[in-house]
């Protein structure tokens, strides 16, 4: 299995269920941690990869942790918030 198998699986899965694939963005770091896949997005695009209360956001998660189990490496995925997203973000109410 190649060395990064999980930033390749995230960029095809992330660049499949986006508006903007052209400004998906993966930064993979390793440490003693495990493997830090760190994403960004088009701020319109927020609400796709996090979807309704989070759930593809955890979805995502949990099939980078069954990539990473492959090749024996803990896979861990932060999802930038961009500028300008409203995700997130909830106005007070008067």
């Amino acid at each position: 299995m190649k060395e990064n198998s999980d930033k390749d699986f995230l960029e095809f899965l992330v660049k499949s269920i986006v508006d903007h694939p052209d400004d998906v963005v993966i930064d993979r770091r390793v440490d003693e941690m495990g493997v830090l896949l760190t994403l960004k997005v088009n701020p319109q695009d927020m609400g796709q990869v996090v979807g309704r209360q989070g759930a593809t956001a955890k979805a995502i998660r949990s099939l980078l942790r069954i990539v990473g189990i492959k090749s024996n490496a803990r896979v861990n995925l932060k999802i930038e918030e961009p500028e300008g997203s409203t995700h997130g973000h909830s106005e007070p109410r008067e």
